[in-house]
């Protein structure tokens, strides 16, 4: 089943269709309001704008699963993402990453393994998957790869579309 099959409600209810992806880079990250990592906020909106007029979107997965660190409603979730960091990309619903009630979404995220060939478990808050016009992953990025590094930004420029 490609990603853009696959169900998930928009933050704000209604559903958030992938299947307009479809074409786009996509940059999905599992993201957190009360982390140490949440100032990478800043670096997705930063490449979010930069990008997103070649084809580029990054789209916010708020979980609660490390921590508790992300306890917020749907409306404190979307004020705090938009007043503290402005950010303007997409945000799903609030799932969880790992364990038996993991989001079908990231069950096929994370089957792909990140550059170390370790596939499984999102380890963290801020994970980012690359996910290419195609549809295929293409990259694992561990939470502590900043959104703005160059490891980071070269492999997104490799699957811009056109």
């Amino acid at each position: 089943m490609a990603i853009y099959d696959i169900d998930i409600a928009a933050l704000g209810g209604g559903p958030l269709h992938l299947q307009e992806l479809k074409g786009k880079a996509v940059l999905i990250v599992n993201v957190a309001s009360k982390c140490g990592l949440t100032p990478q906020y800043e670096g997705l909106e930063r490449i979010h704008e930069r990008y997103s007029p070649r084809g580029f979107t990054v789209v916010g997965v708020p979980c609660n699963q490390f921590a508790e660190q992300e306890p917020g409603s749907p409306d404190e979730i979307a004020t705090f993402c938009s007043t503290t960091y402005g950010v303007t990309f997409p945000l799903t619903e609030k799932v969880d990453v790992n364990g038996p009630g993991r989001h079908a979404l990231f069950e096929q995220l994370t089957a792909v393994p990140d550059t170390e060939g370790k596939a499984g478990d999102v380890a963290w808050n801020f994970e980012k998957f690359l996910v290419a016009p195609d549809g295929a992953v293409s990259g694992r990025f561990r939470p502590l790869v900043e959104p703005e590094s160059d490891e980071l930004v070269a492999a997104i420029e490799a699957v811009l579309p056109g």
